[in-house]
């Protein structure tokens, strides 16, 4: 008996998709995107508003550190720079030693601020956001350890 080859089989129709459908998806796609991408977008800088807060905690715990070792904070004049390197400015700490690996820069670049003695304590430690200019409102408004629940 002879069999049928593989070739004279009827084949599965295959169907691909209309010029409609793939419109439809794409128009669906977008009504998507319009809707989540605003909502993306804002979400980098309350990250950096995050991590600024979590910057200035740690930095906060370093200047204690340095407090307790030299019966001081740093002055103004030495700034944060003195948690990384031996300041060169006196008053001179007695036991200084590194405290952070390099001077804290912000979560847009620029160097966090630093008063001893402080405007709202006795130290402040704050980064003027994402403007770099003091005072500000959302993510351009002034962070700062007087902000951090401590």
């Amino acid at each position: 008996m002879h069999r049928p080859s593989a070739d004279r089989r009827p084949r599965a129709r295959q169907r691909g998709f209309t010029l409609i459908e793939i419109m439809v998806v794409i128009v669906i796609l977008g009504v998507l995107a319009a809707i989540a991408v605003p909502r993306i977008m804002s979400k980098p800088d309350e990250a950096r508003v995050k991590a600024a807060q979590t910057e200035i905690a740690q930095i906060l715990q370093a200047l204690d550190l340095y407090r307790l070792d030299n019966q001081r904070y740093p002055t103004t004049d030495q700034g944060l720079a003195a948690l990384a390197q031996r300041p060169t400015v006196e008053p001179m700490p007695p036991n200084w030693k590194a405290y952070l690996k390099q001077a804290p820069v912000d979560p847009w670049g620029k160097p966090y601020q630093y008063l001893n003695p402080g405007v709202r304590g006795e130290i402040d430690v704050f980064s003027l956001g994402a403007d770099g200019q003091p005072g500000g409102e959302g993510v351009a408004a002034d962070i700062g350890n007087w902000s951090l629940n401590r």
